[in-house]
């Protein structure tokens, strides 16, 4: 049976099927014109393609061409390469004599496209050391040498007109030339030098330049070792953002850059783009987008690697310009005098079609103030204490009527009030002044109830409609996928539409997944929602409705959040009925314990729950008495000696708290008389 590998064995990697159907005077690695049409400049060239295994063929003035050795004999015999592969190999070994059908192969030193003389068997043997000399070595690096000078007044106009300045060309390694000296194909030396009309740039890289010269025929050159998954501008990208743009060169990048956009290039819009790369970016970006020429050639390419990168979710966005040759890139759009906000407008509608069915699915469950329903029934520190920070979660739990809704309102009301101060429940919250978006999502109450806790976060707030960047949503009546899908990508089209996100509050975490004892589905949720955090630069809030017991909380869940959030507060009932408390059950620095115990209760003349101070300095040492007696009672029931590393590493995992903290606590409780050494140094519980 015919069989690809066994015809590129005896074909050495495909080449003697070029040299068999392409019969003109053409070698590896050196341009040549394509016999296939009326060629007038050499641009084709076979080269060995590492990847593959096996010999190429490139066409730098009609992709079309572009294809291995099967491809080509298929062009040339009218035949589909995806449809008539077996027919290809058949043509392959009748007509080249390989006798694959009869299960065996000819030596290839018999095989021979035409008869030759002595002397050009002679000469061809020549040329096949060569080929094999390049197929080891796929790059030959050039050497080359410049002269490197300041920029001239007209240079920085030429760069500035794209909006590029000299920090950016200063970030990105590009610098101008006065000279660059290197090796044509025929190893002879040249040199260019730079002048007031035609002036040259750099682009510098580890143990390479590529040379830019806008105004000259030959626009770019290259000396050094030119890597084959050149990629400019990947060193300077962040380790996490939002929006990553591929477009067709530098000075796109560039001018991307200078706007604040985040952007990479390859060599050329044909480039082929690694699979392994995107991979690993798909990761630190939510979106990547090809923004490439709006020419013939760019919008192919963009389409071709759309297809090509579907499966890391890579999609293309399309500029509104005509392709001529002055207006066809990203650059030109902010030289037309096109701005960041016109540019983001574009991004915005992008994501309107993107989002369109989610968007039209979510737009019923948006809490309209100025319709009630039908049915009349019903960021952050404490002290200086850090609790709610940028890119980080922040948890909050307790029992039923404890005032947890009461308490989010506070929190919420904070970002939404126009005075210089309001009763926040001894909170602080940073003020939104920006008008960036406060998004609210509740997956366990009614439309009714939701609408008059907003009725009370207004009226805390001192407003007495909702800002357009406040949004609320119930999301009862939905799936729980459709929650979180609908929760991710309304967040993302706000991120955009308000410039930024404030705060997000998700009362209900746990009824987005099936079950918060689900181990797999708890860490999923926790570290999407996490990551959606340092992506939008935000808070995420999340409810949780447990009982909390001491410093842990309970489930899968539970211990997921306490692990990834950088705090996580509790509400509970004081031996007061009438008042709530609230305690820190954990802060990313410091103890918990140290945090004041907060309380709050209803103020009837107000219409509202107020502030009405701290819990004693004898009140807050009880309870960590209380609690650290528990604990220990706790981790000695599992074991009943302990090292004092052992008992340390046992806080911690325990109580989600760092190394410091649990040897404070094992202080603590020493001197509380709750633990005591024995003979061996070893800690146990005092009986």
């Amino acid at each position: 049976m015919l069989d690809k590998n066994k015809v590129l064995n005896c074909t050495r990697d495909g080449l003697d099927i070029f040299k068999h159907y392409l019969p003109e005077d053409w070698r590896v690695g050196r341009n040549f014109k394509n016999p296939f049409y009326d060629d007038t400049r050499a641009s084709c060239n076979i080269y060995f393609d590492r990847r593959s295994g096996m010999y190429r063929l490139k066409d730098f003035g009609n992709p079309d061409y572009d294809g291995d050795c099967f491809s080509i004999v298929g062009r040339i015999k009218n035949l589909d390469c995806s449809k008539d592969f077996t027919e290809i190999l058949k043509l392959i070994n009748g007509e080249m004599n390989l006798g694959l059908e009869n299960g065996y192969s000819l030596p290839q030193n018999r095989y021979s496209s035409r008869a030759k003389t002595e002397s050009n068997n002679r000469r061809e043997n020549a040329v096949i050391k060569k080929e094999n000399s390049i197929k080891e070595q796929s790059y030959n690096p050039k050497p080359y040498s410049v002269f490197e000078r300041g920029f001239t007044l007209k240079e920085i106009e030429f760069w500035k007109q794209y909006g590029i300045t000299r920090e950016i060309l200063k970030l990105y390694k590009v610098l101008s030339l006065d000279e660059f000296t290197s090796e044509n194909k025929e190893l002879k030396s040249f040199t260019i030098r730079s002048s007031t009309e035609k002036p040259m740039f750099g682009y510098f890289g580890k143990k390479y330049v590529k040379i830019y010269r806008p105004f000259s025929q030959i626009r770019f050159l290259y000396g050094g070792n030119l890597p084959e998954s050149y990629c400019f501008g990947l060193e300077q990208l962040p380790a996490k953002g939002n929006t990553l743009f591929i477009t067709g060169g530098e000075k796109d990048v560039l001018s991307l850059a200078s706007k604040g956009f985040y952007a990479i290039c390859f060599n050329s819009e044909t480039s082929s783009i690694p699979e392994s790369l995107i991979k690993k970016l798909s990761y630190r970006f939510k979106h990547i987008l090809i923004l490439y020429d709006v020419d013939k050639t760019g919008l192919e390419a963009s389409i071709k690697h759309q297809k090509q990168l579907s499966g890391f979710g890579v999609n293309r966005l399309i500029l509104p310009l005509s392709g001529a040759k002055q207006e066809k890139d990203i650059s030109d759009f902010f030289r037309m005098g096109n701005t960041k906000n016109d540019f983001n407008q574009l991004f915005l509608e992008f994501l309107d079609q993107l989002y369109n069915e989610t968007m039209a699915i979510l737009k019923p469950c948006e809490i309209d103030y100025t319709r009630p329903p039908i049915e009349s029934q019903t960021l952050i520190s404490i002290n200086d204490v850090p609790l709610g920070t940028q890119g980080n979660l922040m948890g909050l739990t307790g029992g039923e009527g404890t005032g947890k809704s009461n308490y989010v309102g506070s929190l919420i009301a904070g970002t939404l009030c126009q005075d210089d101060f309001i009763d926040t429940l001894g909170t602080h919250i940073h003020q939104n002044t920006e008008g960036k978006a406060v998004l609210l999502y509740d997956t366990e109450q009614s439309e009714t109830q939701l609408y008059k806790n907003i009725s009370g976060i207004l009226k805390r707030s001192g407003r007495e409609n909702m800002p357009e960047y406040f949004k609320a949503y119930c999301l009862a009546g939905m799936s729980r996928k459709e929650r979180m899908q609908a929760i991710l990508q309304s967040m993302d089209k706000f991120y955009y539409q308000f410039s930024g996100i404030h705060l997000v509050v998700i009362d209900g975490i746990a009824d987005l997944i099936r079950c918060a004892n689900d181990e797999g589905e708890s860490v999923a949720l926790i570290d999407e929602l996490y990551r959606m955090a340092g992506i939008y630069k935000t808070c995420i809030v999340g409810v949780l409705h447990f009982t909390p017991n001491g410093l842990k909380l309970r489930g899968h869940l539970g211990s997921e959040l306490q692990r990834k959030a950088a705090a996580i507060l509790s509400i509970e009932k004081d031996d007061n009925p009438q008042i709530s408390v609230v305690k820190a059950l954990k802060v990313r620095d410091g103890s918990p314990l140290d945090v004041p115990l907060i309380q709050f209760s209803w103020d009837k003349e107000k219409g509202m729950h107020v502030f009405v101070g701290e819990k004693t300095k004898e009140e807050k040492e009880k309870r960590k008495e209380i609690e650290l007696a528990n604990i220990a009672r706790t981790v000695f029931s599992q074991q009943k000696r302990y090292t004092y590393a052992g008992l340390c590493e046992k806080l911690q995992s325990m109580m989600a708290v760092k190394d410091r903290t649990a040897k404070s606590y094992i202080k603590f409780m020493r001197e509380k008389g709750l633990i005591v050494k024995d003979s061996e140094n070893n800690y146990e519980l005092k009986k």
